[in-house]
């Protein structure tokens, strides 16, 4: 399998488990939302590996701005908007548009580790009150 068919195949996982994370988010399962979120980031970093590996210094990223100020955003809109960023991605990926394909998912990337690290301080500041 092409580095492209596999990258592609990647993302197509990535939107599998962020459906699936929108779900449990509506079903109030807080632990199948973590994990299907821990996916999500799991197949972004390998089709961002994947991207690095078939551009090898061909797209220059270094005018991207992919940090967005995510300060205490709502997790359905951001899932929402992750949504609208790998399906991005997928379509520029068929159109054989590299860069802004990288684009998306680095952006969605960013996103979920918003995501992953909001997760995590919740957790530290239930730890906290248990004490």
């Amino acid at each position: 399998m092409a580095a492209n068919e596999k990258t592609l195949k990647a993302l197509k996982l990535a939107t599998t488990h962020l459906d699936n994370s929108v779900l449990a988010m509506d079903k109030n399962d807080e632990n199948s939302l973590e994990d299907g979120i821990w996916h999500v980031g799991a197949e972004l970093e390998y089709a961002l590996f994947l991207f690095s590996i078939t551009a090898q210094g061909k797209i220059d990223t270094s005018r991207w701005k992919l940090n967005p100020k995510l300060k205490n955003v709502e997790l359905g809109a951001t899932l929402v908007a992750v949504q609208d960023l790998l399906s991005e991605a997928e379509k520029c990926m068929r159109n054989k548009k590299l860069p802004d394909a990288y684009k998306s998912a680095c952006i969605a990337r960013d996103w979920i580790l918003k995501i992953q690290k909001d997760f995590a301080k919740k957790k530290r500041e239930a730890l906290k009150k248990k004490k």
